[in-house]
C-alpha cells in the first residue's frame, strides 16, 4: 500500500519533476548502565527489505496525507518499536535528493527521551536493538549517521539551558544522578560543588522531604524538577 500511496505521488508534476515524498526519522536516547556508570544509548531497527536490507537504521517512515508530522513520528515509534516516547522535539529537515536511492524524499526528523533502563524491544514490527552512541554500527542506512550526529549535537547544546535532563530521570531523583546525565550527554566531568550550586540557583529543581535509604554515611536528599518556563542557567563546567 506504502508502494503503492508512494507511486501515486510521483505522478503528480510541478514543473519540471515528481514532487519528493514526505518521511520521518525519530532519534530515541536513553541511559543504559555501564560498568559504574551510564552511557548515552541510541535505539536503531533492522532494515528488512531494500535499499539497504541488513543494515540498522533510525525507526521511521512515510507520512499519510492528512497526518501532522509530530503523529506520524510516534506512531511510526509505535509500531516498529513497541516504544513510546515521553519527550519528543522536532530536531531538523534532511532533504539531498540522493539520501534514498529509490526517490527524493525528504525526512523530518526528530530526538526523543525515554526514562528508566531501556531493555531492546520485544515488540514491534522490527528488530529492535540499542547502541551506544559511541559504538554505532559503521554503516547505516540512507543518511542516518548524518542525523544521529546533529541529533548529539543539539542534545549537548539544549541540556545546559532546557529541562531535557530531567527527562531521562525518574520523578525524584538526587544530585549525583542529575549531574551524571549531564555527564553522561556532555562527555566530560563536572565539578559536584560547582554543579550544585548553578543548578540550585537555576531554580529549575525542587528539593523533596525524602531522602534514599540505607548506606553508612547521611542519605542524600530526592529532588524533582520544576515543572515550568525555565531560566536559562549558567553552563556547567
Amino acid at each position: 500500500m506504502a508502494r503503492a500511496a508512494s507511486a501515486k505521488r510521483q505522478t503528480i508534476k510541478s514543473g519540471g519533476g515528481p514532487w519528493p515524498t514526505i518521511g520521518v526519522s525519530v532519534v530515541i536516547f536513553a541511559l543504559r548502565p555501564h560498568g559504574d556508570s551510564h552511557e548515552l544509548a541510541v535505539l536503531l531497527v533492522r532494515r528488512e527489505s531494500p535499499p539497504f536490507d541488513g543494515l540498522w537504521a533510525l525507526p521511521g517512515g512515510w507520512v499519510h496525507t492528512g497526518e501532522a508530522l509530530e503523529k506520524s513520528a510516534r506512531r511510526h515509534l509505535l509500531t516498529k518499536t513497541g516504544l513510546e516516547a515521553a519527550y519528543l522535539e522536532q530536531l531538523y529537515t534532511f532533504g539531498k535528493p540522493d539520501r534514498d536511492p529509490r526517490e527524493h524524499r525528504i525526512a523530518v526528523a526528530y530526538y526523543a527521551l525515554v526514562p528508566g533502563e531501556p531493555v531492546d524491544p520485544s515488540t514491534g514490527q522490527r528488530e529492535a536493538r540499542w547502541f551506544s552512541v559511541e559504538r554505532l554500527p559503521k554503516k547505516l542506512a540512507f543518511d542516518n549517521h548524518e542525523i544521529l550526529r546533529y541529533a548529539l549535537w543539539r542534545l549537548r547544546n539544549k541540556v545546559s539551558y532546557a529541562d531535557v535532563a530531567f527527562q531521562l530521570l525518574p520523578k525524584n531523583f538526587t544530585l549525583s544522578e542529575l549531574r551524571e546525565v549531564y555527564e553522561v550527554i556532555l562527555d566530560r566531568k563536572l565539578d559536584p560543588t560547582n554543579f550544585r550550586r548553578k543548578v540550585e540557583a537555576s531554580g529549575t529543581i525542587i528539593p523533596t522531604s525524602s531522602r534514599v535509604e540505607g548506606g553508612a554515611h547521611r542519605p542524600p536528599r530526592l529532588y524533582r524538577a520544576h515543572r515550568r518556563s525555565l531560566p536559562e542557567p549558567a553552563p556547567m563546567n
